[in-house]
């Protein structure tokens, strides 16, 4: 199996690739290294072959990994990208850079309380169902049209954009990528600063590169980087 470096290596020419057909540049997409279930050591071989992002998706996996000692001196930017419980909120408001899976209005305001006791300011991003499967979490789109006003008024946490989990179907998910920058755009135009509206979290090891072409920002891969569980 090639190594850590080598994969991030081969899935950011990848990405080069993939934004010159889509005429964009490269530097308007970002990797998010997937080391859930990924032992310290993998993610210490990963940053130091010049990954700087990581996403976890387990609460109390994430806090023990930070605090590792291999981990816990270095300036890595972790992202939470899997279902955030309320109640689980405090225990990760000082420690990430950007929330990927707000899923409804109760989580948010729960950020946003969190935020304030700390006196801290969190970017955030909304996970949209944008498949329809039962099985998924997310906001319907709807929802996150009813919603969206509130959420810009919460105070401490911004709203950086959107983030779903598509179709393994990639005809659907590239629909379904393309309806999500399309839902973007309708929040831009009701936002009080809709400058702040950058993100798109989608594509993952199986489809990033339809992603990339349908306007992610960021892609979240795991296997392609270090391997099946």
């Amino acid at each position: 199996m090639a190594s850590i470096a080598v994969n991030i290596h081969d899935i950011q020419e990848q990405i080069k690739a993939a934004c010159l057909s889509a005429g964009r540049l490269p530097e308007t997409v970002r990797l998010i290294a997937v080391s859930k279930t990924k032992p310290a050591s993998l993610v210490k071989e990963a940053y130091d072959a010049g990954q700087i992002a990581f996403g976890e998706s387990y609460v109390q996996e994430f806090l023990e990994k930070s605090e590792d000692p291999l981990l816990d001196r270095i300036p890595i930017e972790w992202h939470f990208i899997g279902h955030l419980q309320s109640n689980k909120v405090r225990f990760i408001i000082d420690k990430v850079t950007l929330v990927h899976g707000i899923d409804r209005l109760s989580t948010a305001e729960e950020l946003s309380k969190r935020a304030v006791q700390h006196n801290l300011h969190i970017d955030y991003l909304l996970e949209v169902n944008t498949s329809g499967e039962a099985s998924k979490y997310g906001m319907q789109p709807d929802e996150v049209v009813a919603s969206v006003e509130t959420l810009f008024r919460m105070p401490n946490i911004t709203l950086r954009g959107l983030m779903t989990i598509a179709s393994p179907d990639r005809s659907k998910a590239r629909e379904e990528f393309r309806n999500l920058r399309l839902l973007l755009d309708s929040l831009k135009m009701i936002s009080p600063d809709p400058l702040k509206l950058t993100e798109l979290s989608m594509g993952m090891s199986g489809d990033f590169e339809d992603a990339i072409h349908e306007g992610a920002t960021m892609i979240r891969v795991g296997s392609a980087i270090f391997g099946w569980r």
